[in-house]
C-alpha cells in the first residue's frame, strides 16, 4: 500500500455590470459560439506553477496570465459557490464548508441549484458538463443519484474526496473506485473529460466545469509521480516562520514557531502537493490534444484557476487557508482562447466572482439577474483598458462558526470572522468579534511582515473602514 500522509493539519467597479460581448476573432465564424472550459484546482497556491510544464507551454505561453487574481473568500465551499453564481459570499449566503453555515445542503436550501452558471450556459444553447469536485459535503446522506438541473453530463465526486477509494456520481449512477493505479482519481476524471469533448455533437458549443481534487489533502500522488522532484522544499519567503508577530491579531500570536520537524513536514507536504498536480498537467496535455484532434482548439477558451490559495509556513501557518494574507487569497488565473494575446501578463485585479459573467459574455448571453462580478472580456482582447480604469479595490470575507476546533485541511482552523479591503497598494482587515485590525502597505511590505494600523492616522483608518463597510453591503452593480 502507498504511504499515507496525515491530514496536516479592493477594487472599485467602473461602468455597468451587463455582459460585454467577446472581442471579435478570426477563428470564430459569424454566429458560431465558442466553447468554454474552466479548470478549477483545489487549494492551489502560486508556488507549483513552475513545475506544470504543459500549463506553461499550452496556456501561459499561448494565452494571458493575470498576475493579480484573487478569491473573495479563501475557503473551498464559499469560493466555489461564488464561482458558480458570480456573487460575493454575503449575497449567496454559503458561508463555510459545513453546516450550519455552509456546505452542499446550505447551497441547495438557498436555491442555488436553480440559479448557477451551468443552467445559464445551457439556456444559452450550450452542452454543459461538470467533472470532479462539486462542493464540500456533497451529496450528503440522501438523493445520492441526484443530478442537479443544468448539467447534461454529470461526473461529481462524493465527499470526502480522495485520490483512491472514492465514489463518483456518473449521470445518476454511483460508481465506486478502488485503490489501484488504474483508478487514480485524476486519471479517471481525465477520461471523463475527454469523453465529454469527443461526444459533443459537431457544431454544438460546450461548457465544461472541470474540477480536479489536486492538490488538496491528503496530497497523494500517483505512483508514477511519487519520486518526482526529489528535494523540493516549500518556499521560504521572509514571512516563513515569522519571528515577530506582535503586530498581528491574537489568533496569529497564539501560533507557535515552526519546529525543525514541522518545517520538514511542510516541505514534504509541498512536494507531494506538487506531485499530485503533475497528473493534472498531464490531463491538460490530453485535453489540448483532444481539442486539436476534434478541430475545436482554436474555438475554445480555457480558464485555469483555483478555489483558494494555501499556506506553507508564512506567518507561522504551516498549512491551511482561510486567512486574509496573500498566500491564501491569491490564486493562478491563466486564459487561452480566440483573440487572447499569447505570452501576455496583465496586472488588472480579477476575481472568482468574475468568472460567471465572463462565461455568459463569451456565450453572447446576459445574466438573469445582476451579478457582483464583472465580465473579463475587455481584458481578453488586444486593447485592454488601463489598470487605472479597472477595479481599484475589492472585498475579502470570512465567517467562523464560533466553535473551537483544531485546524485541519477542510476548515479554516477557527480563524475569527473578518472582512478585508484589498486595494492595489494595501490590505486592510477588521475582526468584528475581537475589535482588532491589520493594515499592510504592499508596496513597502509585500510579505505583510508589519501591520501599520497602529501608526495610521484616524482619518486614514476611517476612510478604509467606510469603504469596507460599503462593500460588505454591496449587491450587483454597487459591488
Amino acid at each position: 500500500m502507498r504511504r499515507r500522509l496525515p491530514a496536516v493539519v479592493a477594487l472599485v467597479t467602473f461602468g455597468c455590470q451587463t455582459a460585454i460581448r467577446p472581442p471579435r476573432t478570426e477563428p470564430i465564424a459569424p454566429g458560431q459560439k465558442p466553447n468554454v472550459i474552466l479548470i478549477l484546482t483545489d487549494d492551489m497556491d502560486m508556488s507549483p506553477l513552475p513545475y506544470m510544464t504543459t500549463l506553461e507551454s499550452e496556456l501561459s505561453d499561448r494565452g494571458t496570465t493575470f498576475s493579480n487574481s484573487f478569491v473573495t473568500d479563501p475557503v473551498c465551499c464559499p469560493s466555489r459557490v461564488s464561482t458558480l453564481t458570480g456573487l460575493y459570499v454575503h449575497n449567496h449566503g454559503v458561508l463555510d464548508n459545513k453546516p450550519p453555515l455552509g456546505g452542499y445542503r446550505v447551497f441547495v436550501n438557498k436555491g442555488h441549484e436553480q440559479a448557477h452558471i451551468g443552467l445559464w450556459m445551457k439556456a444559452a444553447g450550450y452542452r454543459t458538463g461538470l467533472v470532479g469536485k462539486y462542493m464540500n459535503r456533497y451529496p450528503g446522506v440522501r438523493n445520492l443519484e441526484h443530478v442537479p438541473p443544468g448539467w447534461d453530463e454529470w461526473h461529481a465526486l462524493f465527499f470526502p474526496e480522495t485520490y483512491e477509494n472514492y465514489r463518483l456520481n456518473d449521470n445518476g449512477r454511483i460508481n465506486e473506485f478502488a485503490e489501484t493505479d488504474e483508478e487514480y482519481q485524476t486519471d479517471v476524471l481525465s477520461q471523463r473529460t475527454l469523453d465529454f469533448v469527443k461526444s459533443t455533437p459537431s457544431g454544438k458549443p460546450f461548457f465544461l466545469y472541470l474540477a480536479p481534487f489536486a492538490p488538496h489533502a491528503p496530497a497523494q500522488p500517483h505512483t508514477r509521480h511519487e519520486n518526482a522532484l526529489p528535494g523540493l522544499k516549500a518556499p521560504r519567503p521572509p514571512s516563513f516562520d515569522e519571528e515577530d508577530v506582535s503586530d498581528k491579531p491574537e489568533w496569529v500570536q497564539r501560533l507557535p514557531r515552526l519546529s525543525p520537524q514541522t518545517a520538514e513536514r511542510t516541505d514534504d507536504w509541498h512536494r507531494r502537493r506538487v506531485q499530485t498536480l503533475l497528473a493534472v498537467d498531464e490531463l491538460i496535455a490530453k485535453l489540448i490534444e483532444t481539442l486539436r484532434q476534434q478541430g475545436q482548439l482554436e474555438n475554445t477558451y480555457l480558464f485555469f484557476t483555483s478555489d483558494n490559495g494555501f499556506q506553507l509556513g508564512a506567518h507561522r501557518l504551516d498549512h491551511g487557508k482561510g486567512d486574509p494574507y496573500e498566500e491564501s487569497i491569491r490564486v493562478p488565473m491563466i486564459v487561452r482562447g480566440p483573440g487572447v494575446p499569447a505570452g501576455r501578463t496583465l496586472p488588472h485585479s480579477v476575481l472568482n466572482i468574475d468568472l460567471a459573467p465572463t462565461f455568459l459574455a463569451l456565450a453572447g448571453a446576459d445574466p438573469p439577474h445582476p451579478l457582483d462580478g464583472r465580465s473579463l472580456t475587455p481584458l481578453l482582447g488586444g486593447r485592454p483598458p488601463e489598470p487605472g480604469k479597472w477595479r481599484q479595490d475589492f472585498l475579502v470575507e470570512h465567517w467562523d462558526s464560533g466553535k473551537t476546533r483544531q485546524r485541519d485541511t477542510e476548515d479554516d482552523g477557527g480563524i475569527p470572522e473578518y472582512s478585508a479591503l484589498r486595494t492595489e497598494t494595501h490590505t486592510y482587515v477588521e475582526y468584528p468579534k475581537t475589535n482588532e485590525r491589520e493594515l499592510y502597505d504592499l508596496r513597502k511590505d509585500p510579505f505583510q511582515m508589519q501591520s501599520i494600523h497602529g501608526d495610521a492616522s484616524a482619518a486614514r483608518l476611517e476612510q478604509l473602514s467606510k469603504r469596507l463597510a460599503v462593500l460588505r453591503q454591496c449587491k450587483g452593480e454597487s459591488c
